[in-house]
């Protein structure tokens, strides 16, 4: 009996993984009623790492590289085995392979606001999304930590957790980056590279090393997204407060004409209209006075006087017109301090 269970056993000569498909962090060689042959050939490609384990414990882990494995190619495994110096017969390990490739693309979010401790505003609510990459590092510590003996473990496995460990740790990179809550939609590199530095620790206790972190969007409540506007608007016109009052009445100038227009009939939409464009010219002529560095143009210097030959010839004209009755002499009066006064 003993004689045809050994005839049944099928021994393994070569141990290899092809790797076939995306998104496998880590497969089991099947070993089932197989046993591996003292000499086998171990291939381990690029970007792969072999684990061998003997009775729920790692006995040896193998880099990319071509083995035959005897007793000097697996010193622990030997020792655990107490096996003599050269052993010849089969042996029974369970052999895992972790890719260590990069595993790009995977997605964060927070499907609902999460709320943000800020000095400013108190706490507030936010919504983000990015992107991050991530590899397996330390292949010994994944498989006891988070793989274990299943035959495969794969990114869609993990994702829950990493998605849970990016929500658990975006307030204290918040807080660590420094960044003032209403930049942070303006400051997105940097707020990445704070939450990646808050989240490598976390990942490195998985067995996993964090390669990249990208934040794409970040939606701030509606009231200080208006603020953010407004901040923005006053850093166009260079953050003098009295620019920033002229942009902020021209962005009211649609809304006046319209409040105006609706006092009923043709009448009131032609005053609502004759006023918006009225006041549109006189603050766009003094935007555009403001961001050119120069004075209101209710600031600008006197015009220069007349000619003293003009204001004669003007007041020649002016006694005809009253020695003719036209004029009366108070209004001849009047005319003519006013032209005198041009010559002062």
């Amino acid at each position: 009996m003993a004689l045809m269970d050994f005839i049944k056993k099928q021994f393994i000569d070569i141990i290899q993984w092809t790797e076939e498909g995306d998104g496998t962090l880590a497969w089991r060689f099947p070993m089932r009623d197989m046993e591996i042959q003292n000499g086998a050939s171990l291939t381990v490609r690029a970007s792969q790492v072999a684990v061998f384990v003997n009775e729920g414990q790692v006995a040896d882990v193998f880099a990319p590289g071509m083995y035959k494995l005897t007793t000097q190619t697996l010193p622990v495994l030997t020792y655990l085995k107490n096996w003599d110096k050269l052993f010849e017969s089969p042996f029974k390990s369970d052999v895992y392979f972790f890719s260590t490739r990069q595993q790009v693309d995977q997605k964060w979010g927070t499907p609902q606001p999460i709320s943000i401790r800020d000095k400013d505003f108190g706490a507030v609510r936010l919504r983000a999304f990015g992107n991050y990459s991530f590899h397996v590092a330390d292949a010994k510590l994944f498989h006891t930590q988070i793989s274990g003996t299943r035959d495969a473990y794969t990114v869609a496995d993990l994702d829950g957790q990493l998605r849970g460990l990016v929500m658990q740790n975006i307030s204290a990179a918040i807080a660590a980056s420094g960044i003032p809550f209403l930049d942070l939609a303006a400051n997105q590199l940097q707020f990445a590279q704070a939450l990646s530095a808050q989240l490598q620790p976390e990942f490195a206790k998985l067995g996993l090393g964090l390669d990249a972190m990208t934040v794409q969007s970040i939606s701030l409540p509606e009231e200080l997204q208006k603020i953010l506007d407004q901040k923005i608007g006053m850093g166009m016109v260079g953050g003098d407060m009295g620019q920033f009052m002229q942009y902020q009445t021209a962005q009211a100038i649609p809304k006046f004409a319209e409040g105006a227009g609706q006092g009923g009939g043709i009448a009131g939409d032609a005053m609502g209209l004759g006023a918006g464009v009225a006041l549109g010219q006189v603050l766009a002529q003094n935007l555009q006075t403001g961001l050119q560095g120069g004075a209101p143009a209710a600031a600008q210097p006197p015009a220069a006087g007349v000619k003293p030959e003009d204001v004669m010839a003007t007041l020649e004209k002016l006694g005809d017109l009253k020695a003719k009755g036209i004029l009366t002499q108070e209004e001849f009066d009047a005319k003519k301090a006013e032209l005198l006064k041009k010559l002062i």
